[in-house]
């Protein structure tokens, strides 16, 4: 039996493992196909000839960070919804976020209900 969500593809990108994991799981666990990339650059590896319906992108990472890659998204894809997700979720970083294209800010740590909250809320926005 198919889910609503077989067969759409998320990407998720973080520089935390653990991050990945919970995330692969809760999403996989809705039926989502999930596809992890430690780093903006590794993602920008995956893009090209990938469909996703959706990413989640850690804000802060080592080189470069999440609003480099949400940027280069939207330039091709500006109706891809994005959640960003941020441990530090200062109104700075909020505007900064929002201004740049982000769908939905989602503060960390979240629960698996926020996490999926956030995801919908960005593809209803989209």
């Amino acid at each position: 039996m198919m889910t609503v969500n077989e067969k759409a593809m998320i990407l998720v990108v973080d520089d935390d493992p653990i991050v990945l994991q919970s995330c692969r799981m809760v999403l996989e666990g809705e039926g989502y196909g999930v596809v992890l990339a430690s780093s903006v650059d590794e993602a920008l590896e995956i893009l090209p000839g990938r469909s996703f319906r959706a990413i989640l992108v850690d804000l802060k990472m080592p080189r470069r960070d999440g609003m480099h890659l949400v940027e280069r998204v939207l330039k091709e894809r500006p109706d891809l919804p994005i959640v960003m997700m941020t441990g530090f979720s200062t109104p700075e970083t909020i505007r900064e976020g929002y201004r740049k294209g982000a769908s939905v800010l989602l503060p960390k740590p979240f629960t698996p209900d926020e996490l999926l909250g956030a995801l919908a809320k960005a593809l209803n926005k989209k």
